[in-house]
């Protein structure tokens, strides 16, 4: 691992969670092991990007495409009882937003996606926000929501220099459609190491982060975990996360934990995938 200088123009911040998922059901359910949730495939996702984001990649952002992931994961609330998986397939859709800004959604099952927004400035990457979609089959009932977030300018920025120790901290909002209130999450970003993974043959730059955040207001919990991005890009390349967020509801306390990993097995977008 290299401990000098990391001196790049372009890096990407992962942000883990944002405002997570949690659920309120307005009933108190007992007994559901309803869980129809199952992978995404990549033909999916090339059909959700519109056939495929595909094009050139400019101004140091990842190429456009659906990048093939694997991963495996769990996602659970206590009330009422629910569970379901993640993966094995988990696609990545890079798409690309004006001059300076790309978009990356994460489809973890058909029952769970998530975008972030980035846009270049100067030589830093800010976060700007993005969107979750979850959804839980609660018997007979398919129960959906949408949370957004939005992030303090500099949020997430990473200069074009640092060294190994260095840490970045941010401050991002949003509101969940059946939760009342903001939920703030907070926490800093700490620059671990550099070094090189194999993905699909190919050797590849990379720089390793720590997240550690904190959410309070609407939703309360931790979120945690690791991210190793292609250095030259910042495309996400392998990611370890544990997520764990309490909500009050009107029949008690609800937790939800989110727990998984996720890796890049090709450098190259996929085309008609299956």
């Amino acid at each position: 691992m290299n401990t000098g200088s990391v001196r790049r123009r372009r890096h990407w911040p992962w942000v883990v969670g944002g405002v997570v998922v949690a659920i309120a059901v307005a009933a108190v359910v007992v007994g559901v092991t309803a869980d129809h949730a199952r992978q995404v495939t990549l033909r999916e996702a090339e059909a959700h990007s519109g056939g495929g984001a595909g094009g050139a990649a400019t101004n140091g952002r990842p190429t456009p495409g659906v990048y093939a992931y694997t991963g495996s994961g769990t996602e659970r609330l206590s009330l009422p009882p629910l569970s379901q998986p993640e993966g094995p397939t988990i696609p990545g859709t890079v798409s690309l937003v004006g001059a300076d800004c790309w978009v990356l959604r994460l489809d973890y099952s058909t029952h769970h996606w998530q975008t972030w927004r980035y846009c270049q400035h100067g030589a830093d990457l800010w976060e700007m926000g993005g969107t979750t979609w979850q959804l839980w089959s609660v018997g007979p009932l398919d129960v959906t929501n949408l949370s957004t977030f939005t992030c303090d300018p500099g949020a997430q920025a990473l200069p074009a220099q640092g060294t190994v120790g260095s840490t970045w901290y941010s401050r991002c909002t949003g509101t969940n459609s059946t939760i009342a209130g903001t939920t703030v999450t907070t926490g800093p970003y700490r620059l671990v190491g550099t070094g090189v993974l194999v993905i699909g043959g190919t050797r590849v730059p990379t720089v390793h982060f720590h997240r550690s955040r904190i959410d309070t207001g609407g939703q309360r919990g931790t979120e945690r975990a690791d991210v190793w991005l292609d250095a030259r890009t910042g495309l996400p390349l392998r990611l370890d996360q544990h997520l764990r967020v309490v909500t009050s509801t009107a029949f008690g306390t609800s937790t939800y934990t989110q727990d998984g990993t996720l890796r890049l097995t090709s450098m190259m977008p996929v085309t008609h995938g299956h």
